[in-house]
């Protein structure tokens, strides 16, 4: 196993500055156009489940996932299931770990509260910008809060304006917000599918997922096909 130290003495001096993270938001600006309409769909389905304009601004602005965020929607019933909420949000946030794994040689040279402010907002754009420029020999961490930030206001502002007009045009089924979460997952796997290693664990989820749907309490059919797609990976790893 490769120590710390030896990442250190490996990877170039990290940089986290106002400059780097004024850049990172103009790098995402126009990556940022297109999460707009992501979380106005988000925002109307939200509605559409029974969470009020205030939750679904709220949920945006404090957990910024937006993957994790249309899952549990199907989950949002009075009383709210923590413990199921929890769990997905866990199992369709889990690659974080790995971005967090990929980041760690420049990320750890940074001081505690640096690393807190850098990480924040990550999510799979910013990660991917940042990590092309670190390999590129540009130890900027700045360009990840950046990007993360014109993302995250972005997100919560479709989020805020799809709630806004969701409530107030009543029954949305008749403009198709129905659709919108098994339209985003569907593209979701369909992007998976691309990569040959993962179409065994996609192809087990999705078979799960359907299989168990009336066969398991609301939302469950989710855990129970992530785990059994991570589990498929893991074994076709060998790991």
């Amino acid at each position: 196993m490769v120590s710390n130290s030896a990442i250190r003495k490996t990877t170039p001096k990290a940089r986290f500055t106002l400059i780097g993270v004024r850049r990172g938001m103009l790098r995402l600006m126009p990556v940022a156009i297109f999460v707009i309409p992501f979380g106005i769909g988000f925002g109307a389905a939200a509605v559409q489940t029974g969470v009020s304009t205030t939750q679904a601004s709220v949920m945006s602005g404090l957990v910024f996932a937006g993957a994790s965020q249309f899952a549990v929607l199907d989950l949002w019933q009075s009383p709210l299931p923590l413990f199921s909420l929890t769990l997905v949000t866990l199992a369709v946030n889990a690659r974080h770990i790995i971005m967090g794994a990929a980041l760690s040689g420049w990320i750890n040279q940074l001081s505690p509260w640096q690393r807190a402010l850098a990480l924040v907002t990550l999510s799979d754009a910013n990660f991917a910008d940042t990590q092309t420029s670190l390999r590129s020999g540009d130890p900027e961490i700045g360009y990840l809060l950046g990007g993360g930030l014109m993302l995250w206001m972005a997100w919560t502002t479709g989020t805020i304006l799809g709630a806004t007009i969701g409530s107030l045009a009543g029954n949305l089924d008749q403009w198709g917000v129905d659709v919108v979460m098994p339209a985003f997952f569907a593209a979701v796997v369909c992007g998976d599918l691309r990569q040959g290693a993962r179409i065994l664990p996609v192809i087990t989820a999705v078979a799960v997922a359907l299989l168990t749907v009336d066969l398991l309490p609301a939302g469950w059919n989710i855990i129970a096909a992530a785990v059994s797609g991570g589990l498929v990976g893991a074994v076709q790893h060998g790991r």
